[in-house]
């Protein structure tokens, strides 16, 4: 996964330069939340919202036939809905979300699934850009239809059957960003219906281990690369994200572009999909 034409992350102050009126810059809202903390992520965009922003919905934009959460959707439809949101295939698009760096590397993924590579991560994200007393708008913006069309590449994603056969070819390393406990576990997470536990041989990387130390943005290279080799991961070799349900595991992929990985997909159905399943084995505890 590369950079494609657009930087991976820009500052508040790029974007405030950056994004005046006439400009192919689009900035979207890409806040999601989990459901237990009950925040209602469009609810809180009407409130406030980096000027000239669209929300760009994760748990509407997706297969509204998969009985799991946010899951991608066709290309057509992917198309539609962010034409809809004013954007093209010329835009340069910048996400944000309202925690700092969280379900922002979820939607860039996104685009760069659907053949997009003008796709930027804003630094801080929401907290960042109000902290530095930068204008807020309230309520739902005009905006003027945009003509995307997608190309779906298939090598960034990975199925259920594909992370199975992994487990087989040892073709992969699968690398999983929930929180410790969550991975050994210890702690049932937030679906409580699932098993414990990880993927069998999984290596874990919780998402905030590459942020830096306001788990705002993305932290330097050389601290990402720690992190990724604390853990027994080769970025150079191919790696499967997985997270519980295919929201962090895009913050790994996007730090992994970040140190020049190329061979990176999403597990796009995650604990979620794997965890749900009688035939998917178990494992818990840490890795050896």
């Amino acid at each position: 996964m590369s950079a494609g034409d657009a930087p991976l992350v820009v500052s508040t102050a790029w974007l405030a330069a950056n994004a005046a009126a006439g400009s192919d810059v689009r900035i979207l809202d890409g806040s999601w939340h989990l459901p237990p903390l009950a925040r209602d992520p469009a609810a809180e965009f009407r409130e406030a919202h980096i000027p000239g922003a669209a929300f760009f919905d994760i748990d509407g934009i997706c297969d509204p036939d998969s009985s799991l959460p946010h899951m991608l959707p066709r290309a057509a439809d992917f198309a539609a809905a962010v034409s809809a949101l004013g954007i093209g295939n010329a835009s340069h698009v910048v996400v944000y979300d309202t925690v700092g760096l969280y379900s922002a590397a979820r939607v860039w993924w996104m685009f760069r699934v659907f053949g997009h590579g003008r796709v930027s991560v804003l630094a801080g994200g929401l907290p960042r850009w109000r902290a530095e007393g930068r204008p807020v708008e309230r309520g739902d913006p005009a905006i003027a239809a945009g003509a995307f069309a997608a190309t779906y590449d298939g090598t960034l994603v990975r199925s259920f059957e594909q992370v199975r056969a992994t487990l087989e070819s040892g073709d992969a390393q699968i690398v999983d960003a929930r929180a410790a406990a969550r991975f050994s576990g210890e702690d049932p997470g937030p679906r409580p219906d699932l098993p414990r536990g990880h993927i069998p041989g999984s290596r874990n990387v919780p998402f905030d281990a590459v942020l830096d130390d306001d788990a705002a943005a993305l932290g330097e290279a050389a601290a990402i690369r720690r992190a990724f080799a604390d853990a027994g991961v080769d970025p150079a070799s191919p790696v499967i994200a997985t997270c519980g349900s295919g929201i962090t595991a895009c913050t790994l992929a996007l730090a992994l572009a970040a140190i020049g990985a190329e061979q990176v997909a999403v597990y796009d159905g995650s604990w979620t999909d794997w965890g749900s399943r009688a035939d998917a084995p178990v494992e818990s505890g840490e890795p050896a």
